[in-house]
């Protein structure tokens, strides 16, 4: 029987998502799990795209084969009963058969978090502390240029070779509560870095570096040296994974 797993984790002592030996991944410890329940099958999960190190999840997704004869409450008790504190199983669901968690994948809503104001250690690993003011007018007008159908390969790492760079982000939006600043993309998929590397360039418009119609002209120019750092993983969420 397949199934779609929906699960959070906290992603600060986890060597991202994907399995790697000699590090901890969610990977690693969902299967470990699965074995379990799975009359100690080995028991592979399919995801619906990585996260890196450091990088959380609200709402990641994936699909498992299980052979054993279990409803989705118990699947999802008894792997809550057994996975470590820092991953948590929202929902189990049967699917057919021919479902994939990655390739049906229609949309992904992402969220960056960071402080603008005093640093706070107890939100070190949540939310990134960039502790320094931002004109957030102007990002807001910026981000704009961002939606719609473009090729991101200013944004993505110049070693990541593949056939096409191209995405389209259905949603990009910039909020402020109080000192937190919370910038928001939803699109069909993102590549490697891309997110991190798009705030990162706002954060410099923020700051007066860049101008604030800078962003058409990076995208054009398709080369990762006319975009910006990557930033830091702890303010990174993946939101939601729409099927």
């Amino acid at each position: 029987m397949r199934y779609l797993i929906t699960f959070s984790y906290d992603g600060t002592n986890f060597h991202g998502l994907e399995r790697q030996v000699g590090y901890r991944t969610v990977q690693e410890e969902m299967e470990n799990v699965l074995k379990y329940i799975n009359n100690d099958l080995n028991t592979k999960i399919v995801a619906s795209g990585r996260t890196d190190k450091g990088v959380h999840a609200l709402g990641q997704t994936c699909h498992v084969d299980i052979q054993v004869d279990i409803t989705e409450y118990k699947l999802k008790r008894a792997m809550n009963s057994l996975l470590p504190s820092d991953i948590h199983v929202i929902s189990t669901k049967i699917v057919p058969d021919n479902f994939h968690a990655r390739y049906m994948v229609l949309e992904k809503i992402y969220e960056y978090k960071l402080n603008m104001g005093e640093y706070n250690p107890c939100a070190r690993n949540h939310i990134y502390q960039f502790n320094k003011k931002l004109n957030v007018s102007l990002m807001q007008e910026a981000i704009k240029d961002f939606l719609g159908v473009h090729d991101f390969r200013s944004f993505t790492p110049s070693k990541d070779k593949r056939n096409s760079y191209v995405r389209e982000i259905k949603e990009a939006s910039i909020k402020v509560d109080g000192d937190i600043v919370t910038f928001k993309f939803r699109g069909t998929g993102f590549i490697k870095y891309q997110i991190r590397n798009m705030v990162g360039l706002l954060l410099q418009i923020g700051l007066l570096k860049k101008d604030v119609n800078c962003i058409p002209e990076i995208l054009e120019k398709k080369d990762r040296r006319a975009g910006y750092k990557t930033i830091h993983p702890e303010g990174l969420y993946l939101v939601k994974v729409i099927y």
